[in-house]
């Protein structure tokens, strides 16, 4: 098969990777990819929101199977431009409709589906400029802590958590009436706070189907011991210690198979993944948000546990096949600690040399790199993944975090406290 990713991060790299082992993988081809991708694949300057350019290149080369990394393109509706075509009908893309990717392009939307199918997630109410008094209202009559979030995409950072009433209606103003977010938080949705530990699972659906892949912790603050900003991500383990079958039988029949339900009853197209963000409270899983894609950087240590052959997985959920599917993975604990740019995730550097040392024991998964007169250079606020296998977390941790402390360039920043709870 001729396969065609989109996308440019550490997720996509992964996604290279592990396609890449497969002997039905003939040609791979990243959109427009980065430095790690350009070493296993061919990289492609593409906009991934100018769908006929993808169209042109899809037919020039032939390809049968386009892999979506990101959001944006899916909630654009890529996925509905190459099935309503008739020259292109035949490509399969993983990835949900235009409709199906309104889970995580909006926040409302995905309140409203887990309402109408009794799927457990925080109490919401929201606001636009038409109701914003009621919004002030709203918080008077709550208590605090507050979680307010921009209704659409703001890559990653539409998300507000305050501790007072005042703090939470000066917020609500900015991101409504002086668009603080852009166009994303026109709406917001206010929450109910949740207290308790999050983690991660990830759905392979055919949308009548679904089969898990290995869950995962990511590490979102800059700061160790969970302190500072947010960024997209700072690390990740798999699999998460504190879930046992019990929890995970609780997580398929009231969040996964409802979810999965919904989407058939409803008519929704969806043939891709579905991270699924969690928050267990009490020993009871909500859900805090979808995404319509994979996680990064989770991908990058849930694709290394991962033993089938992705290709092969990815056909039987586009043929509507996934019953028939049986997902192995490694018994083995993963690891992935994130190198950044100085200074990230406010203002930072980029063209700084790397130098990434041979080791066995880890796979290194770029993100923001590029190649320049064959030196690799930084191109972005997370530079390099790292991650590493081992008989248990600390093996896995100890073998990320010493490659990560060998890769060089001028400003390195890493936590080296990924997994510390456990």
């Amino acid at each position: 098969m001729q396969i065609l990713i989109l996308g440019s991060g550490g997720r996509e790299h992964a996604f290279a990777w592990k396609l890449k082992q497969s002997e039905k993988c003939e040609g791979l081809y990243v959109a427009p990819g980065n430095g790690g991708t350009a070493q296993i694949a061919e990289n492609i300057q593409l906009n991934l929101s100018d769908f006929p350019a993808l169209k042109r290149f899809a037919l020039e080369k032939k390809i049968d199977m386009i892999v979506v990394g990101p959001e944006v393109p899916l909630v654009e509706g890529v996925y509905d431009f190459f099935q309503n075509d008739a020259e292109t009908k035949h490509i399969i893309v993983i990835g949900p409709s235009k409709l199906g990717a309104q889970l995580e392009g909006s926040k409302s939307f995905a309140k409203y589906f887990m309402q109408r199918h009794n799927i457990p997630t925080a109490a919401f109410n929201e606001f636009t400029e038409k109701n914003l008094e009621e919004g002030f209202q709203f918080i008077d009559e709550n208590k605090a802590p507050f979680v307010l979030k921009a209704d659409g995409l703001a890559a990653g950072k539409g998300v507000v958590i305050t501790e007072s009433k005042t703090d939470a209606k000066d917020t609500l103003r900015e991101m409504i009436s002086e668009a603080k977010f852009g166009d994303a938080s026109s709406k917001v949705i206010i929450e109910e706070f949740l207290k308790g530990i999050e983690f991660s699972i990830f759905v392979l659906s055919d949308g009548s189907n679904y089969v898990l892949l290995p869950n995962a912790k990511d590490y979102k603050r800059i700061g160790e011991g969970d302190q500072g900003l947010n960024t997209g991500g700072m690390g990740a383990i798999s699999p998460v210690p504190f879930v046992d079958d019990q929890l995970m039988e609780k997580v398929k029949t009231k969040i996964i198979e409802p979810t999965i339900q919904g989407l058939k009853a409803e008519e929704i197209v969806y043939k891709g993944f579905i991270y699924i963000g969690l928050i267990l409270v009490n020993k009871e899983p909500y859900v805090i948000e979808y995404n319509c894609r994979m996680g990064d950087p989770e991908t990058e240590i849930v694709l290394p546990r991962l033993e089938n052959d992705l290709v092969e997985l990815l056909n039987q959920c586009a043929e509507g096949k996934l019953d028939e599917a049986i997902v192995q993975h490694s018994e083995m604990h993963g690891a992935t600690v994130i190198l950044a740019s100085g200074g990230y995730p406010e203002a930072y550097e980029k063209g700084k040399t790397i130098h990434i040392p041979e080791d066995a024991d880890t796979i290194v998964f770029h993100a923001g790199t590029k190649m320049s007169d064959n030196d690799l250079l930084s191109s972005g606020g997370r530079v390099i993944a790292v991650s590493a296998l081992g008989d248990d977390l600390h093996r896995a941790l100890a073998k990320a975090k010493n490659q990560a402390e060998n890769i060089s360039f001028e400003g390195k920043y890493y936590r080296r406290d990924i997994g510390y709870e456990f």
